[in-house]
């Protein structure tokens, strides 16, 4: 999206906030689920987490809490917590969070370099690909979604900051540093 069409911070924070993002909210939670049981299947309750973008409801926290994992929060708007992008992370985690960033390329680059030897990456979004109609896919409506990512898209980022691996798993992505 070019950045005149941008929404700004206050419209940007409202939009959220119209998410449903209850932690009890079980439709919710099996939403995130799949991404979950990524984390669950392929990282130690001992590592270091981050879940960069939580929202206002972190649900991946909840589900991961009651599996015995700790995460730690950011979210620039509902868990402003900086300190927590002074450390490393074994792994971080981003549920619809990668197609509303202003920077990309920035922001890929902050989050490559809050990753240890071998973190990494747990995205959940929607990749556009020529199978979808573009005028009638339902993720280009939120206004708040300014970038949008192909599998090409993800190779490059793989190539770009040094990632060793890449798998997508339909709307799951994995990058390993």
């Amino acid at each position: 999206m070019e950045p005149e069409f941008w929404p700004n911070l206050e419209e940007e924070k409202s939009r959220y906030l119209e998410h449903n993002n209850d932690v009890e909210d079980i439709r919710y939670q099996n939403f995130l689920k799949p991404i979950v049981d990524k984390i669950l299947t392929n990282q130690k309750s001992s590592d270091d987490g981050l879940d960069y973008g939580a929202g206002p409801g972190p649900v991946v926290q909840y589900l991961l809490n009651q599996s015995g994992y700790s995460i730690q929060l950011y979210d620039p708007f509902f868990h402003y917590y900086p300190e927590n992008l002074k450390q490393t992370y074994d792994y971080i985690i981003l549920t619809e969070v990668v197609e509303h960033f202003h920077s990309p390329k920035n922001e890929f680059q902050k989050l490559y370099n809050l990753l240890n030897t071998n973190g990494c990456l747990y995205i959940l979004t929607h990749p556009y690909d020529d199978s979808i109609h573009f005028e009638k896919w339902y993720y280009k409506n939120d206004q708040t979604h300014t970038f949008f990512y192909t599998k090409e898209a993800f190779e490059w980022i793989l190539n770009h900051y040094g990632f060793k691996s890449l798998e997508i798993h339909n709307r799951i992505i994995i990058l390993k540093k």
